[in-house]
């Protein structure tokens, strides 16, 4: 009589279960830092429609003589008429809604309230002098409305578009 030896074939419990835990631990890592990673490039395309609105508020300003009547149905505040109403540009969501928050006939201070996946980012707010905020903490409520408030309610230590500002 032949002898035949069974050549084990597969896995055993033990390494699949060790392989899902190996996979488990680098999602539960990966995960959040793709989700941070999201997250800081919406805001960073808000930040670019930012400067775009304040580039049409310049040609606005070009053709008029003043920064006024550049919002919806020629007004001072609210959505614009003169650019786009939403970041991203281009997309079909909508993650910022871009507002003239205040305009003379010298100045204007711009915000993007975050909505939607972004919403308790923060406003960040564009004068026409090119400073620039980002409300972390969300403590200046006036800004997250949009209107009827003073960008100087954003904190001195939030006044530029970084994580950490010096």
């Amino acid at each position: 009589m032949i002898k035949t030896e069974r050549v084990q074939q597969g896995f055993t419990l033990i390494e699949i279960m060790i392989v899902v835990a190996i996979v488990a631990i680098l999602a539960s890592i990966a995960i959040p830092s793709y989700q941070n990673s999201v997250t800081k490039a919406r805001r960073a395309d808000a930040q670019a429609a930012l400067q775009g609105l304040a580039q049409a508020m310049e040609r606005h300003y070009t053709s008029t003589g003043s920064y006024a009547k550049a919002a919806a149905a020629a007004a001072d505040t609210g959505a614009p008429a003169i650019f786009s109403t939403k970041s991203p540009i281009d997309g079909s969501a909508t993650y910022y809604n871009l507002k003239i928050h205040a305009a003379n006939g010298s100045a204007y201070t711009l915000a993007a309230e975050p909505i939607g996946a972004q919403a308790g980012n923060g406003v960040l707010v564009l004068t026409s002098t090119g400073r620039k905020g980002w409300d972390r903490n969300n403590s200046a409520s006036g800004l997250a409305t949009g209107l009827g408030a003073s960008p100087d309610e954003v904190e001195t230590s939030e006044w530029c578009w970084k994580e950490v500002c010096s």
